[in-house]
């Protein structure tokens, strides 16, 4: 996993992780502060490390969002107030992840996707992406994160940080992404509300058909799509860059993350590959 061939890793913190998606705007700060430090640990191991850190805005974004219909396109003054509404929150979650990295010593830099993003029905058709590539040449951290977006057909939509991982990978061409969450990867069912859900390994697009069915939406509040869609989006993106790896695995575990970013794999995890 580690990035010794100068290819980034990009690294989603989930929004089911970092917050508590049934509470609106309520941070898990200890969790937060305990991934802070395994990203450190991992980059003082590792000085060859290159990051994108993107994060998900759980029950941040997520409740104004769906309250407003701002994925589908917002109505009226009162839904462009809404409009605004979610950009802020999304904002306070990135303001309140960033602060928690500088103080573990990373340099951690926040950038704000909404502020050059358009979109048209739904998908990125514009995003100064370069930015991110500028703060990595420059020994910097980026720290994204799922946000509002102007769009030309809807009005407004809300892009997930799993769309600006699925465009930034086609531009960075990573070696890996990691998609840390609260479950271990990809289940036959919804293995927070099932116990008899079984994890899925291994997938590559051939297997679209067979899991497709299996796939439920994810616990709690939720408008970007849910399991369902990150597997989409993954498959695809992996059948684009070549050798390129996704792994969607849990940061619930103490180290788990740490050591993925140094090469080691949790063994309950789900791997994408062409």
């Amino acid at each position: 996993m580690k990035s010794g061939s100068g290819k980034p890793i990009l690294v989603k913190l989930g929004g089911s992780l970092i917050t508590d998606k049934t509470r609106e705007a309520t941070a898990r700060l200890d969790v937060i502060r305990r991934l802070a430090t395994e990203i450190k640990e991992a980059l003082e191991s590792d000085p060859e490390l290159k990051l994108v850190v993107g994060h998900g805005s759980g029950s941040f974004g997520h409740f104004p969002g769906k309250r407003y219909g701002v994925r589908d396109g917002v109505k009226g003054p009162e839904g462009w107030k809404g409009f605004a509404e979610t950009a802020s929150a999304a904002a306070r979650l990135n303001r309140l992840v960033t602060e928690t990295m500088l103080s573990t010593g990373i340099k951690a830099f926040p950038m704000q996707p909404s502020a050059s993003l358009l979109c048209r029905d739904g998908e990125i058709v514009r995003w100064e992406w370069q930015q991110v590539r500028r703060a990595l040449e420059r020994g910097l951290i980026p720290i994204i994160y799922g946000d509002v977006a102007f769009d030309e057909v809807r009005g407004s939509t809300i892009v997930s940080t799993d769309e600006l991982f699925f465009f930034l990978a086609q531009k960075l061409r990573p070696s890996t992404i990691l998609l840390v969450g609260k479950v271990a990867g990809v289940f036959t069912a919804d293995p927070l509300l099932d116990p008899e859900a079984k994890l899925i390994p291994e997938v590559t697009p051939s297997d679209w058909g067979k899991i497709l069915g299996a796939l439920r939406g994810s616990y709690g509040v939720d408008v970007t799509g849910g399991m369902e869609e990150k597997v989409k989006l993954m498959l695809k993106l992996v059948e684009m860059v070549p050798g390129l790896k996704v792994v969607i695995m849990s940061g619930e575990e103490e180290g788990a993350l740490r050591n993925a970013l140094l090469g080691s794999l949790p063994e309950r995890c789900t791997i994408f590959h062409s």
